[in-house]
Parts: structure tokens; C-alpha cells; sequence
């Protein structure tokens, strides 16, 4: 199989969930549109990740791209667990839609509610119905690729 997934380079998100008082986020590349009508999008999220344990509690969660040069952003989230740092500290972010925590700086982001979860292995998919949506018209730049993450080392063990 590693013939097939060594050729991929999907985009990475930041994934923001908010419940019970905790907010945590991650670094995503297991994500995409899975629904044209409606407009339906999944999220992948490993079961060991603290986003995880705030996300299955949560009602909907927030997606964002990021940018290439948002590096420094994508280390925070991925390279750090939510256990042991609070993520949130020196970012720029709000409230949206019911309470999702939105990154500010994100070229693009939307809320979604979470329709249902679906397991895949080691990760748990949540299909999101988007609410809420927005941008930075401004950014034009390429977006952040795996391959622009390879280096990032996971702030949890991956198995």
C-alpha cells in the first residue's frame, strides 16, 4: 500500500473542539469533503489524541487550513499534546457558532455539527454538516501539505 499512500499530499487542517469546560485542537491530513448534496465533511481523529476525548463529547467541531507559512501554527497543534500544553494560550481565536473556538489567523475555516461518528481503524471519523463558514480573502498563498508537516513529531504516540 505504501506505493499508493507515498504519493499523497493532502492538505493538514487544525481541528478545534469545545465541551465540558475543555478546548483542545490537533494537526489533521486524514480529511475531506464526503457529501456534495448536502455539503458534508469528514474529520478523522486518532482515539489516543486529546482532541479526541474533548471531541467525542462536543457538539461541533471547527476546521481550518492553514497556510504554508503557518508552519509555527501547525508545530503547535501536531507537535504538542493538549495533555500537557494548553494550545490556546498565545493564539488568536473566538467563539463562533455555538460556542466552536475559530483560529483567527486560519485562511479559511467553518464550524460544522457533528452528524455521527464512524470508526476506521485507529481513528474515529466525524462527519460535520457545515453552519458556519469564513476566510481571509487576503491569503492567496499555497496551503500547508503533509509534506510541508513531515517533520512535525506527533505530541502523542501514534500506536
Amino acid at each position: 500500500m505504501d506505493e499508493f499512500v507515498d504519493r499523497l499530499n493532502p492538505e493538514m487542517y487544525v481541528v478545534t473542539a469545545a465541551a465540558g469546560g475543555e478546548r483542545a485542537g490537533c494537526l489533521v491530513g486524514f480529511a475531506s469533503q464526503c457529501s456534495l448534496r448536502p455539503v458534508r465533511f469528514v474529520v478523522w481523529l486518532s482515539e489516543l489524541n486529546h482532541t479526541f476525548r474533548v471531541a467525542r463529547n462536543a457538539d461541533l467541531l471547527a476546521v481550518h487550513l492553514l497556510g504554508r507559512e503557518q508552519y509555527g501554527l501547525a508545530e503547535l497543534f501536531g507537535g504538542h499534546s493538549g495533555d500537557r500544553t494548553d494550545k490556546f494560550q498565545d493564539v488568536r481565536l473566538r467563539e463562533a457558532y455555538g460556542g466552536a473556538l475559530v483560529l483567527e489567523d486560519a485562511p479559511a475555516w467553518f464550524v460544522g455539527r457533528i452528524l455521527t461518528r464512524v470508526g476506521g481503524g485507529d481513528h474515529i471519523g466525524f462527519v460535520l454538516d457545515p453552519v458556519e463558514w469564513g476566510g481571509h480573502e487576503a491569503h492567496d498563498g499555497p496551503l500547508l501539505r503533509l509534506s510541508d508537516a513531515v517533520t512535525i513529531d506527533p505530541g502523542h504516540p501514534v500506536d
